[in-house]
């Protein structure tokens, strides 16, 4: 009996043996309580305290892909088979099938978030306008003298108050054929001058084609600007009426009621058959700071 339970010993330890060296512990001292298994660290590894290992073992694991769904067998495949080959058809087509289902929802999920997302940003954001490009100078550009607005509206004021087209240039204008005028105190002689070319033309105004208001403000323009330019010369183009009606020049007495009325004008003439003929007329305008004329050597 001893040596019965001896050898059964013996057997049972050595199962365990074999038993502990394949899950990879070992015991020392034959059967040795459970507290003196130790592990059996293979040769070349590092030990489950390295950091690295430690840091390897914390990360989570990449999912794996889904397996792909097996293909159906082909037809020839499944000859002879009977219900077994029918039932592997049958199985493959289903796992197709499922695959399909699992993108589509997948894709649906896909589209839902974005939509969510795209939602969230507009509610977070709000109305999105752009924003108000300013405008820009073009640079290089000298920007003109500013002129004050009263100024404008001051001498727009005084033009309507001055100029009146009831205004009779006969009562100053002396009886001859050319239609000449000078200012009380100068010599007839300034416009014999004039006429003559004595003084050069500095500017020029057209009249052609426009109506009677819209040629007055115009030559009242025409004529402040000459004069705050220094300009002492000048010619205005007022047609011989060959265009109008009844061949009568429209605009030919009423551009020197006109000019009869404006301060800056000293004298005014028809000009010469080369400068316009009895389609225009040459005007003189005063020299600044200077309150009268003489002749031409003042003038110029």
């Amino acid at each position: 009996m001893a040596s019965s339970r001896a050898a059964r010993s013996r057997l049972t330890a050595s199962a365990a043996s074999r038993c502990v060296s394949r899950s990879g512990f070992f015991m020392s001292g034959g059967s040795a309580p459970p507290s003196r298994i130790r592990p059996i660290m293979a040769k070349n590894q590092p030990h489950p305290s390295d950091p690295a290992k430690r840091q390897a073992a914390a990360r989570p694991a990449t999912p794996a892909p889904a397996p792909a769904p097996a293909s159906p067998p082909p037809p020839a495949a499944l000859r002879g088979q009977g219900l077994a080959g029918l039932g592997a058809l049958r199985a493959a087509l289903e796992g197709q099938a499922e695959q399909r289902a699992r993108e589509q929802a997948q894709a649906a999920q896909a589209a839902r978030e974005a939509a969510a997302d795209a939602d969230l940003f507009r509610r977070e954001i709000g109305d999105i306008r752009p924003l108000a490009v300013p405008q820009r100078a073009a640079g290089g550009r000298t920007p003109p003298t500013p002129v004050p607005k009263h100024t404008r509206q001051d001498e727009a004021a005084v033009l309507d108050a001055t100029l009146s087209d009831e205004f009779d240039p006969e009562t100053l204008l002396d009886a001859d054929e050319s239609l000449y005028y000078h200012r009380p105190g100068l010599s007839r002689d300034v416009v014999r001058k004039l006429r003559s070319g004595a003084w050069i033309v500095q500017a020029q105004l057209d009249l052609h084609g426009m109506r009677r208001d819209e040629a007055r403000e115009a030559l009242a323009e025409f004529i402040r600007e000459s004069a705050k330019k220094g300009l002492r010369c000048l010619r205005v183009i007022h047609g011989k009426g060959l265009g109008s009606i009844g061949k009568e020049p429209v605009l030919k007495g009423k551009v020197r009621a006109w000019l009869v009325q404006k301060d800056e004008v000293i004298a005014f003439c028809e000009a010469r058959g080369h400068d316009g003929g009895a389609g225009a007329v040459l005007v003189l305008l005063r020299q600044a700071g200077v309150g009268g004329e003489r002749g031409p050597r003042a003038a110029s």
